[in-house]
């Protein structure tokens, strides 16, 4: 019996990648590491200490010791910056909902900052627990962070379903034993192939949520 919903935040809850990724591009082109869009998008889901990791290695390059702390430094205040976020149409009221019959969370790989920003900017009272990328020794697409939620939740792992957009994140989800629905947000849906359910924008998404409502 479904208990509860998980949610990733950035690309399910808000349209945010976009402010993320150009951050990441400027913070990374400062150090003289060059990075497409497309590349970016293909690793989200990441906390900061993993997407270092995956970029420079892929760079031929070691993050040194202060890397990740000045790095992340730089590109979280750049994206601080940024006002243009907003929440997916139909995402407050259809949580609103949902909150009435299940237990809510979130599970994030941005930082602790940045998750309570938006959260208590949105959807403040709504989740019963969130987990950002700062809460967890691995990120995604380590079970880890999922496998804290369950935990803290408290349910059996096939009493959830989680709403994740990225590689990553959804192989994060199934590793964790949970079944996984994804949104394309923002990669070509076959991407997503790991999903047990995949849709191709967040209209889908809604009306499929608002079938747990009746």
């Amino acid at each position: 019996m479904l208990k509860a919903f998980i949610f990733d935040m950035d690309g399910v809850l808000v349209d945010s990648m976009p402010y993320h990724v150009d951050a990441w591009i400027t913070t990374l082109n400062e150090i003289g590491i060059n990075i497409s869009k497309q590349d970016l998008y293909d690793i989200e889901g990441s906390n900061n200490e993993g997407l270092i990791n995956l970029v420079f290695s892929s760079n031929g390059r070691t993050p040194g010791p202060h890397d990740y702390e000045d790095l992340a430094k730089r590109k979280n205040k750049i994206f601080k910056n940024i006002n243009k976020i907003h929440p997916y149409k139909g995402m407050v009221d259809c949580l609103d909902q949902l909150k009435k019959k299940y237990r809510l969370g979130v599970v994030s790989g941005s930082d602790n900052k940045i998750v309570h920003l938006i959260i208590n900017k949105f959807f403040s009272e709504v989740f019963d627990i969130v987990i950002s990328g700062d809460d967890v020794k691995e990120g995604k697409p380590s079970p880890e962070p999922y496998l804290k939620a369950a935990e803290m939740l408290g349910f059996l792992q096939d009493e959830y379903i989680v709403i994740e957009n990225a590689i990553l994140g959804v192989e994060s989800a199934k590793n964790a034993g949970l079944y996984c629905v994804a949104v394309a947000s923002y990669i070509e849906p076959k991407k997503l192939e790991k999903a047990d359910l995949i849709f191709n924008e967040h209209s889908e998404l809604i009306k499929y949520l608002g079938n747990y409502l009746t």
